[in-house]
């Protein structure tokens, strides 16, 4: 994902593609065991990968959660599959439309994977995707974006899979982009969150509603007792980030609280007349002081506070909803 905010910046996609992997080339992500043959891909530490993905094995098939940034990367992870199992890569969920989560799909689909993703994945992964490039886009940008493999199954709520007896619920929740899904595992307590979690990471807040992001992260660490029936496990305890390392429940909390945090500090801004730069100059100080050592803070920091800005002011752009 450090890739594709650069490419924000206006800077070259070329210069930042990954080489392909060769055999015994080192992956660009760490695998982790997270839970009873789940496992999390975790991106290096220089954002080769783009962003995290993960993958569960069932009785009879794998489940894989996004698929990175580049093609590179979602071979690596393929690779990396076939190494732990031999059953077949039966479902991708897409967990949102951004390019550094899709880009591999087609990877995926080429080894007889489904591709699923809600509906706004569908309707804007070929479109809305284009922005990160800036106002010139490259012919070849345009032609990646273009060719982005598309969910083939879409779903407005969401949708049950199952592996066999291993039961994977994926659910829609606003906040992020308006069309992101978290992938739960109920009989392990674990939850693939997408980009409505980052972990001790600045947010991407270019299609936010951050007002429905805080209530969805509130959802996250307040569910019922019965959200893990037949489980060992009465609550998710383990949050996989988009970006970031696994995390628990402080830390859903923690991010919850750089938004709340972030909100209440641009308002106070706003209602005291300051805009533009000196709406940054306001607020920058005590965001130094509070989040000044998370990730991506100089790439996002400064934008953070100006899209809360738009969205409280009713300027702000999001990303137009499917129509029915």
């Amino acid at each position: 994902m450090r890739f594709l905010f650069r490419l924000f910046l206006l800077l070259s996609f070329a210069a930042t593609a990954v080489p392909a992997q060769t055999p015994n080339a080192t992956p660009p992500f760490q695998v982790k065991l997270i839970g009873p043959n789940i496992w999390a891909a975790i991106d290096d530490a220089k954002g080769d990968a783009g962003a995290n993905a993960g993958f569960v094995v069932g009785d009879d098939g794998v489940a894989v959660i996004d698929t990175f940034e580049n093609e590179a990367a979602a071979k690596a992870l393929l690779a990396q599959i076939h190494s732990f199992t031999h059953l077949p890569i039966k479902f991708v969920v897409n967990t949102h439309y951004h390019l550094d989560h899709v880009a591999g799909n087609r990877i995926f689909a080429d080894h007889g994977a489904v591709i699923l993703g809600h509906d706004n994945i569908r309707a804007w992964i070929r479109t809305e995707n284009l922005k990160f490039f800036g106002d010139k886009v490259k012919p070849e940008e345009k032609a990646l974006v273009q060719n982005l493999f598309e969910p083939e199954i879409t779903y407005e709520t969401g949708l049950t899979l199952f592996l066999g007896s291993r039961r994977i619920e994926v659910t829609y929740l606003q906040g992020h982009t308006g069309g992101d899904s978290v992938v739960s595992i109920p009989d392990a307590g674990v939850v693939f969150c997408g980009d409505l979690f980052w972990n001790k990471t600045l947010p991407n807040l270019i299609d936010a509603t951050s007002s429905s992001w805080i209530t969805t992260l509130s959802q996250f660490t307040e569910q019922p007792k019965d959200f893990m029936t037949n489980s060992a496990q009465p609550r998710a305890i383990i949050f996989v980030p988009g970006h970031g390392d696994v995390g628990n429940v402080d830390d859903v909390q923690d991010f919850r609280g750089y938004l709340t945090w972030l909100r209440g500090a641009v308002q106070k801004a706003i209602d005291g007349g300051k805009q533009g730069d000196a709406l940054v100059a306001a607020v920058s100080p005590e965001q130094v002081e509070k989040y000044g050592n998370w990730s991506f803070f100089q790439d996002f920091s400064r934008s953070n506070i100006l899209e809360m800005s738009a969205e409280l002011s009713g300027s702000k752009r999001v990303p137009p909803r499917e129509k029915k």
